[in-house]
């Protein structure tokens, strides 16, 4: 965007710890806030802050609202949640509004089973936002493969304001004149990865015990943890990874297109980034979608298995690897 309108600033506001690991370009910049993590109850907790999660959410909706009224943008774009995480944002989308701020709410293409999303939105209560708030919805798919508000009460009315976008196309990044491919096997490899790595335990350990099974499988491995993986847990992974010669492992790439782009099939869980990476790159891919405390990735998968898009496997906890 920022390539072709050259008077095009874009301010980022994030909760991720990883968000100063990426490349921007000019005249995109972020403003990082308190992170915060969500518990497999669904329940969230501070990422690193000794506070209450109350208290970081107060910090969090202060810092949104300052920024937004300095940088005072002519485009507002929230992702996912309508009123920010319980509400964060209520008060910023209430005043750009009244300064004439386009508002606009930004959804995947699954958020939920559409019965649940409905329930889940009428305790949040953010259908007044919705409808008197939101000069638009941008949908992140596609309506043939999956309308994730096709349950909402209003929906004519909402249709009014809904634009599906298409699937999120991703591209090589620009490689940095130091890059180099040293760290990727020489041969084709089968990229699993976990996306953040909070819930893939479970895909890392199967996989693991795959090749502990059979150390001769015909293409290597290359692990990617995610940064977000309870860290004793990855620690046990490496030292299992050591052992087998067909396993490379690391935990974070920030150019993630790349091993995408050279690997010979993907094996992952099914969000939404990854999924669109996936298509992107046309990879045949397994995968292998959490189930809680939302079906999203199942939801994604299943109906991409229809379309002959991939091929998925639920995880019974067990992780035999025959």
């Amino acid at each position: 965007m920022v390539e072709r309108y050259r008077q095009l600033s874009i301010l980022i506001l994030s909760g991720s710890p990883i968000i100063g690991s990426f490349d921007f370009k000019t005249r995109v910049d972020f403003v990082r806030i308190p992170g915060v993590i969500k518990l497999r109850s669904g329940n969230y907790t501070p990422l690193s802050l000794h506070l209450d999660i109350e208290q970081t959410l107060a910090m969090r909706s202060s810092i949104i609202h300052h920024t937004a009224e300095i940088f005072d943008p002519h485009l507002f774009l929230v992702d996912k949640e309508p009123l920010g995480l319980r509400g964060e944002v209520e008060g910023t989308l209430e005043m750009l509004k009244d300064r004439g701020t386009r508002l606009v709410l930004g959804l995947r293409d699954v958020m939920d089973e559409p019965n649940l999303l409905r329930k889940e939105w009428q305790r949040k209560n953010v259908y007044p936002a919705l409808n008197e708030l939101y000069d638009e919805i941008w949908i992140y798919g596609l309506p043939e493969i999956f309308d994730p508000l096709s349950e909402l009460p209003s929906m004519q009315h909402l249709a009014d304001k809904m634009t599906f976008t298409g699937y999120l196309r991703r591209e090589l990044p620009q490689a940095p004149p130091d890059a180099n491919d040293s760290d990727l096997p020489g041969e084709p490899y089968l990229l699993v990865t976990t996306g953040g790595g909070g819930d893939g335990e479970g895909l890392i350990d199967w996989v693991l015990s795959a090749y502990e099974h059979v150390p001769d499988l015909p293409h290597p491995a290359l692990l990617v943890f995610g940064p977000f993986m309870n860290r004793d847990r990855r620690q046990a992974f490496q030292e299992r990874a050591a052992r087998l010669p067909k396993v490379h492992a690391i935990t974070f790439e920030s150019r993630f297109e790349r091993l995408v782009d050279q690997a010979i099939g993907v094996v992952a869980m099914g969000g939404y980034n990854t999924f669109c990476e996936i298509l992107s790159f046309d990879k045949r891919a397994v995968i292998v979608p959490r189930m809680r405390p939302r079906m999203e990735q199942y939801i994604r998968a299943a109906r991409a298995q229809e379309l002959g898009l991939v091929s998925m496997l639920t995880d019974d906890n067990q992780h035999d690897p025959r």
